[in-house]
C-alpha cells in the first residue's frame, strides 16, 4: 500500500503540469484539455458533445471552450458527413502550432519519450490497466485509441455506401457507426470505445504501410 499510495501521489504531481490556475500562452487548463482532446479524436469525437463527455463538463460549458478556442482561430466548425444535422469540429494549422510549440504537457512528454521505448510501453500499459480498473469500479468508459476498441473490424471489400465518397482505401470499419475507418484513423482517440481483447491485428497493416512510404 505505501508504495501504491506512493506512485499515486508522483502521478499528481506530474498532473500539475496540465491542472493549473490562470492561464498559460492564453489558454486555461481546460481549453488546453479541449484543444489537446481535440486534436487527437477521431471524425465521430470531435463534436461539441462528445467533448463535454470527455472533460467533464457541461453542453453550456463545453460550447464557451469552443468559442474562446474558434476565437483565438484554433478551431473551425464544420458540417458533419455522417449527419448533416451536426458539426465536426476540426483543429487548424494554427492550432496545431500552438499544441505543438505551447502545449503545457509538452514537458512531460519529453520527460516520458526520455525513458525509451520499452519504459514507455511498460508505462502505457501500467496506466491502462489502472483505467481498467477505475472504469469498472465507477461503471464508466474512457476514450481510447480506436485500434484497442471491440467495435473495430475488418472492413469487406465495398462496404457500405461511404465506399465511393473517399475512403475506398479503408481496411477497416467501426461496427458502431458502420463507417469505414483508414489506418491512420485507427491511432485516433474515441468517446465511444468499448475495451476488448478480440480486436484486429493491425501490425501486420502498419508494417505494410511503413514499407509502402519507404518504397
Amino acid at each position: 500500500m505505501p508504495l501504491a499510495r506512493e506512485a499515486v501521489e508522483l502521478l499528481v504531481q506530474a498532473a500539475r503540469a496540465w491542472y493549473f490556475e490562470g492561464n498559460q500562452h492564453g489558454l486555461r487548463d481546460r481549453e488546453w484539455m479541449a484543444l489537446r482532446f481535440l486534436g487527437r479524436a477521431n471524425r465521430f469525437s470531435r463534436t461539441p458533445s462528445a467533448l463535454a463527455g470527455f472533460i467533464g463538463a457541461t453542453r453550456a460549458t463545453a460550447s464557451q471552450i469552443v468559442k474562446t478556442l474558434e476565437s483565438r482561430s484554433f478551431l473551425v466548425r464544420k458540417p458533419s458527413h455522417e449527419d448533416k444535422r451536426s458539426v465536426v469540429l476540426h483543429v487548424t494549422t494554427q492550432g496545431e502550432k500552438c499544441l505543438s510549440q505551447h502545449d503545457p504537457i509538452n514537458h512531460v512528454v519529453n520527460a516520458v519519450t526520455s525513458l525509451g521505448t520499452d519504459e514507455c510501453i511498460r508505462l502505457r500499459d501500467s496506466l491502462r490497466e489502472i483505467l481498467n480498473h477505475l472504469d469498472t469500479a465507477h461503471q464508466r468508459l474512457d476514450a481510447s485509441v480506436c485500434r484497442d476498441c471491440m467495435f473495430l473490424a475488418e472492413r469487406s471489400p465495398g462496404f457500405g455506401p461511404s465506399a465511393a465518397k473517399g475512403r475506398a482505401s479503408a481496411e477497416f470499419m467501426c461496427r458502431l457507426y458502420r463507417a469505414p475507418v483508414s489506418l491512420e484513423e485507427t491511432e485516433l482517440l474515441c468517446t465511444s470505445f468499448e475495451r476488448t481483447r478480440d480486436r484486429p491485428k493491425i501490425e501486420g497493416h502498419f508494417e505494410r504501410a511503413r514499407v509502402a512510404s519507404q518504397g
